[in-house]
């Protein structure tokens, strides 16, 4: 990582931090998806206009988006682009806008072998923060086309990491130009005065168009001709996955973080799922369906409902999935189609009472029925350990949860939860634990993880 880097800066910042950046390796393409996905956003949307900072690396990379980034300028408060002048790169139409500022970086800056894109605007946040990899990182394996150039880093959407490398990239900036750092640290601080909670329906919609962008990107890889073409192919089919997974997975830490009364719902959910797939003796990857269900079953929550506030990436999935008005947002992506369905019913009740299909009884997933108890105890354990103070606030929420035993809750279950509880009580310890975000694809990398079948409790 270079030295004086903003990607080296922010990760001195966070080193032995608990929860250190979640650095990994991304291929061109995977980020060329990404960063068209956060763009197009701010074209499509209706908020506030937003600041970007960029580093192109090149002159010539920021011209082959100039066209568009005069689009987004349109809807962008402020734009700033960092890059080694080129010809053409100051003579361009887009930056001769007034809200455009470039930033002609020295050939010894180490911000101009990174590729960043950070947005702040008052209803949401994102970003991608990368650095490419040098000769002696490539090896023997250098890419052999432009979209195969491999880049360490990570994107995020959240609000407190985006602030901080919005202070980072100001400060480098103000190496250049001390004008334009100080008006940029002033609209900073204004961005986030106005910075409020009505984000969820910002980040449900830019994740839908994430998803959707990576998955016309792995549409349009070349299909393999040779083995080595094969491997490479499987190579980028896999970065792209993963990164699809990883925008749910940043999406549902958001949703925790920003949850002041209960910012473990997702870690705490999924451990109880874990320990519960044992004491039902459940199949590896029934369990392992679990495990991703527990850390998604907030961001699964079906949401989403037909009206003029749609994205035109949410008005698409909603009209593909006709026969599920209510459909998560995580239908979006195919491999996660189980898990998806998995969520879609963690609200139905034993006695066919709940939504969105009043399914009963053993028509209920056995994961959907597992989620929904265990998202419920949970919440009731945090309720009664915060505000009333219980210090027996786990058979508290027991309780509450035996006294819905055969109408919300399948009997079963809860008489498998009060083992779980049992074990809680007398000094067992849930492992809870963020996943590592940037190696996701052990999550759904199983034959079995798309099988909708079900077992009875």
């Amino acid at each position: 990582m270079l030295k004086g880097s903003i990607l080296q800066r922010l990760n001195e910042a966070h080193r032995g931090d608990e929860k250190p950046l979640n650095l990994g390796v991304y291929y061109k393409n995977t980020l060329v998806a990404l960063c068209h996905a956060l763009e197009d956003f701010i074209l499509e949307s209706q908020q506030s206009p937003p600041l970007m900072i960029t580093a192109f690396q090149r002159g010539k990379w920021y011209l082959e988006e100039a066209d568009r980034y005069g689009d987004i300028a349109k809807k962008a408060d402020r734009i700033v682009i960092m890059a080694a002048s080129e010809s053409g790169f100051e003579t361009h139409a887009t930056s001769q806008q007034d809200n455009v500022d470039l930033i002609h970086l020295q050939p010894d800056d180490p911000v101009g072998r990174e590729w960043h894109l950070i947005i702040l605007s008052p209803t949401y946040t994102a970003m991608v923060l990368c650095q490419e990899l040098s000769e002696a990182d490539y090896g023997k394996q250098k890419p052999q086309e432009d979209l195969e150039r491999k880049f360490y880093g990570f994107w995020t959407f959240e609000p407190k990491l985006v602030r901080e490398t919005i202070d980072i990239a100001i400060d480098h900036i103000e190496n250049y130009r001390p004008d334009l750092a100080e008006m940029l640290a002033k609209k900073a601080r204004a961005v986030n005065s106005q910075f409020n909670a009505r984000r969820r329906d910002d980040i449900d919609a830019v994740v839908s168009l994430v998803v959707k962008y990576l998955q016309a990107s792995q549409e349009n890889l070349h299909q393999p001709e040779t083995a080595a073409d094969h491997d490479m192919f499987q190579e980028l089919d896999n970065n792209i996955v993963s990164n699809g997974l990883q925008a749910f997975l940043r999406m549902a830490q958001l949703l925790d973080r920003t949850d002041v009364n209960n910012p473990m719902a997702a870690s705490e959910v999924t451990a109880m799922a874990e320990a519960m797939a044992q004491l039902l003796d459940l199949p590896a990857w029934q369990a392992k369906r679990l495990h991703l269900a527990g850390l998604l079953h907030r961001v699964g929550l079906p949401k989403l409902t037909r009206n003029d506030r749609n994205s035109s990436a949410q008005q698409e999935i909603l009209q593909r999935e006709d026969s599920l008005p209510k459909a998560s947002v995580l239908r979006v992506m195919p491999q996660l189609d189980a898990i998806s369905k998995i969520l879609l019913h963690q609200r139905e009740a034993w006695d066919g009472s709940g939504i969105p299909a009043g399914l009963a009884h053993d028509d209920i997933p056995l994961e959907s029925r597992i989620i929904g108890l265990l998202a419920d105890f949970q919440q009731k354990m945090r309720a009664y350990q915060q505000y009333a103070k219980d210090k027996n606030h786990y058979a508290q929420a027991l309780e509450d949860c035996q006294t819905l035993a055969g109408r919300r809750y399948d009997p079963k279950l809860v008489e498998a939860l009060n083992l779980l509880v049992m074990g809680l009580q007398q000094g067992m310890s849930l492992q809870t634990y963020q996943p590592k975000i940037s190696g996701g694809m052990w999550l759904i990398n199983s034959e079995k993880i798309a099988d909708s079948s079900t077992l009875s409790s």
